[in-house]
């Protein structure tokens, strides 16, 4: 190793330790971290939970520069940026929820302050205010996550993502780190194609998981068997449920049985997620009921148990959420419980969530008059969107609805982003001249509204966020009598308040066309539906093969060939036990044959018709343990 290359060895490693106090990374991040300090444009393949971020954040702190994310994962953003800040690292997130002089303000400190991570969501990346500030930013790399987005044969392709290029080509020496936990081969030459590579190159890190144990259990009593796995495996568990009322009619089952349960759900209020969450994470609940909206940010490494009360629409999913289990290293289990009418429930659901185009175009009809955005009106604005309330004032199911709003994504028209916090904003929607008439003889408020005026600029040309506990101390009410006192204005039209909440965002990526304007790519459709299909279908051979290794099958799904048997799975259980049975019956065989008399070998070989190599190990083994001995005319014989 070159003098220079030692001495950036010793800095990552430095950089390793300074910040997240490890020794050593883990394997497969330093080749990849390698290749980013030597300015390769790399694809990683990646397993969930398996350090991706140290691969960017990592090189980023140990040079000079600023490293721009891409990732369509707002709360991974927030949560990121919110670790790098409590480590002392300058990060800023650029997403569908800030304000545009929020966003003005983080693009200026990437450009003259001394930021080193720029989060940014992908549809960011069209607004002219990123374009304006990108060429001045000093970029040292270009990390891209979820990267098999960029892929229309991906299994999740967003149009927004191709607009990376656009940002390869205005920084065209800046290498690009693109990381995927799954890519075929035709998603991974698609990725490196649309990321202007300037040659292939993968690195590709195991999906092996030596300490977790893969079982699937074929039931119609999926109760029974969940309660045989949580009382022989000590420890804190998560079962995975669909449905919200599942969710809860289980968690109070279990609770009827002595154990400890908690559900949670996205129908939770904020904060009651945030305590169960704790909870669970604290050991004062050992198990959690879940949807899989309990993921994000589980940093809990003594996992011993993952059970799948309902089938996975795909292995990419089940292997996310199954790897939540073990991370400490320690011996922990992942079942899937499947009953005879789970395949028949989701092909069900799979033909209501694939609706007629024109069903795709009335939803995009009603979301807009819902939202209130007119004809002409609304590119790059982004709305507070509660999926639920359209539903239930629509009457149309939800699955419906997230089919059509991803057709809707692929095509071009609108994002969904998942669900985020949103500060409370207000918008003053009447002059000044006219604000001043109404604020007299008006005294709560004229003194709320003097207040407003003094703590935020710019609320009558755009949606201002506010706090209302600052407002409160300033204007000496209490927080509840200033939320009383916004909603008041707020039914006087002198302004416009949303109340802080927590809900997704639905982005316009372009302005809202008439319905007859509406193109759904038949292609894209159809696309979609296959796709669906195919991983749903490997989801069906992964619960119903008796004969492979479990994490064989995960690993090969994703890419790896070479996998080896991990001898723990329910499947390798079987097969050892096989083998020990026919083992024992070859032996007894044999015992049986040199009683009646004494036998070479070959003698063996033509009275017993197991394979000759297997009858040749098992007298080696006899002889071994004692059973049988061999005569000086190499005869064998049986030992009593």
């Amino acid at each position: 190793m070159s003098e220079q290359n030692n001495r950036i060895k010793q800095r990552l490693a430095a950089t390793l330790e300074k910040y997240w106090g490890y020794k050593q990374f883990r394997p497969g991040q330093e080749a990849i971290i390698d290749s980013v300090m030597a300015g390769r444009d790399t694809l990683a393949l990646m397993p969930t939970g398996g350090g991706k971020s140290l691969t960017y954040q990592v090189p980023t702190l140990a040079r000079e520069g600023l490293c721009i994310v891409i990732t369509p994962l707002i709360a991974l953003m927030k949560d990121q940026v919110d670790r790098l800040r409590q480590m002392g690292i300058a990060a800023v997130a650029i997403h569908s929820g800030l304000s545009y002089t929020q966003i003005d303000i983080a693009l200026d400190n990437c450009v003259y302050g001394d930021m080193k991570f720029l989060y940014i969501a992908p549809e960011r990346l069209a607004t002219e205010a990123f374009r304006l500030r990108i060429e001045r930013m000093r970029v040292s790399l270009i990390a891209v996550d979820e990267a098999h987005c960029i892929s229309q044969w991906g299994y999740d392709f967003r149009p927004s993502y191709l607009r990376i290029a656009e940002v390869r080509e205005r920084l065209p020496n800046v290498p690009i780190l693109a990381l995927t936990a799954s890519a075929t081969k035709l998603v991974a030459d698609d990725i490196m194609h649309h990321l202007g590579f300037a040659e292939p190159h993968i690195l590709r890190s195991s999906f092996a998981r030596p300490n977790l144990s893969y079982a699937v259990r074929h039931t119609d009593d999926k109760t029974e068997q969940l309660m045989r796995v949580i009382d022989n495996v000590p420890g804190s568990g998560i079962v995975y449920m669909r449905s919200r009322e599942g969710c809860e009619q289980l968690a109070e089952t279990l609770r009827s049985q002595g154990i400890s349960a908690s559900y949670y759900h996205a129908g939770l209020p904020h904060v009651e997620r945030s305590i169960r969450q704790e909870e669970w994470a604290s050991g004062k609940v050992r198990v959690m009921v879940a949807t899989n909206a309990f993921g994000m940010g589980i940093d809990k490494a003594d996992v011993r148990f993952v059970v799948h009360y309902a089938m996975c629409d795909s292995l990419e999913s089940y292997y996310q959420e199954a790897g939540r289990a073990g991370r400490d290293g320690k011996r922990s289990y992942a079942v899937l419980l499947t009953s005879s009418d789970d395949q028949s429930k989701i092909e069900k659901r799979f033909d209501a969530e694939f609706p007629p185009l024109d069903d795709v175009k009335m939803i995009y009809e009603k979301i807009c008059d819902y939202l209130q955005i007119a004809i002409g009106d609304g590119q790059y604005a982004s709305h507070i969107f509660n999926l639920h309330d359209f539903c239930q004032r629509e009457r149309i199911y939800v699955g419906k609805v997230r089919a059509a709003l991803a057709l809707l994504e692929q095509n071009g028209y609108m994002t969904l982003t998942e669900e985020m916090e949103n500060p409370a904003k207000i918008h003053f929607c009447i002059s000044r001249d006219e604000l001043y008439r109404i604020r007299v003889g008006r005294n709560e408020l004229d003194h709320i509204i003097r207040t407003l005026l003094r703590l935020y600029n710019g609320v009558f040309t755009e949606f201002r966020p506010i706090d209302e506990p600052t407002i409160a101390s300033h204007s000496g009410y209490t927080v509840e009598k200033v939320k009383e006192l916004l909603k008041r204005m707020w039914q006087l039209r002198i302004i416009r308040y949303i109340p802080s909440n927590t809900s997704p965002m639905l982005f316009m990526d372009e302005e809202r066309l008439p319905i007859k304007d509406i193109y759904i790519s038949p292609k894209t459709y159809l696309h979609r539906k296959e796709l669906m299909h195919e991983r749903f279908s490997s989801m069906l051979h992964y619960a119903d093969c008796q004969t492979v290794c479990r994490s064989v099958i995960l690993q090969r799904y994703f890419g790896d060939e070479q996998a080896t048997p991990c001898g723990v799975c329910d499947t390798c259980l079987a097969a050892k036990r096989r083998q020990r049975n026919d083992e024992q019956s070859l032996q007894e065989s044999i015992a049986y044959h040199l009683r009646e008399e004494e036998m070479t070998v070959r003698e063996l070989c033509h009275k017993i018709k197991n394979d000759p190599e297997q009858i040749a190990a098992a007298v080696d083994k006899m002889l071994t343990e004692g059973k049988i001995s061999a005569s000086i005319s190499g005869k064998l014989i049986i030992i009593e």
